[in-house]
């Protein structure tokens, strides 16, 4: 069961992934504006990648060993609330850089932003269902983070369409020049070891 629970949360990385733009193409097109925008992006994203990699890790190392119900969820529940900071501060990194210097750069940026901030709020959510679990009966507690994971688990595989189409085109390839989104999405998308 905690096993499920590690293996969706893994999914979780991939949506850093998708912001810290690894898609690399050679964009011959030299838009000084666009580098600078993507380099403010990056390095904000950046230490939240690390946030939300460390956050996973942590829930991780817990679910795989036999851990006592009350240490699963204090993990657990620092785990969620440091993604969810994570995922508002990147949210907020995307809003303070402004609209991106190319077609629809507007509208891509407020639905990234959007997107960031939903998922920082269901992570926010999230933690407030591990608080409340009851660790005193170890059956509940497993039940509740069954249920945990399925809705982690959804939420890997969802909701990050806004921040695919903020970095088609020019955008990623920007992204992808930069050293720190270079890192980001390298330290993100570390391969998920079940235990």
């Amino acid at each position: 069961m905690n096993k499920k629970l590690a293996a969706a949360l893994s999914g979780g990385a991939v949506l850093v992934v998708a912001l810290t733009g690894c898609s690399s193409g050679s964009g011959s097109d030299n838009n000084d504006k666009l580098d600078a925008w993507a380099k403010q992006v990056c390095d904000a994203v950046q230490p939240q990648a690390k946030k939300i990699e460390a956050a996973n890790t942590a829930i991780q190392k817990e679910t795989s060993d036999n851990s006592a119900p009350a240490d699963v969820q204090k993990t657990d529940a620092k785990a969620f609330q440091d993604m969810s900071d994570a995922y508002k501060a990147i949210g907020a990194a995307v809003n303070a850089a402004g609209a991106p210097n190319v077609d629809n750069g507007a509208k891509k940026q407020k639905d990234a932003v959007k997107e960031l901030d939903g998922i920082a709020t269901q992570y926010a959510g999230l933690k407030k269902q591990v608080d409340e679990l009851d660790t005193k009966d170890q059956a509940k507690f497993a039940d509740g983070l069954k249920d945990i994971a399925t809705q982690l688990d959804k939420l890997s595989q969802t909701g990050n369409d806004a921040l695919k189409n903020l970095e088609e085109g020019d955008v990623g390839q920007a992204m992808a020049k930069q050293a720190s989104c270079k890192s980001a999405s390298s330290s993100a998308s570390a391969p998920a070891t079940s235990g």
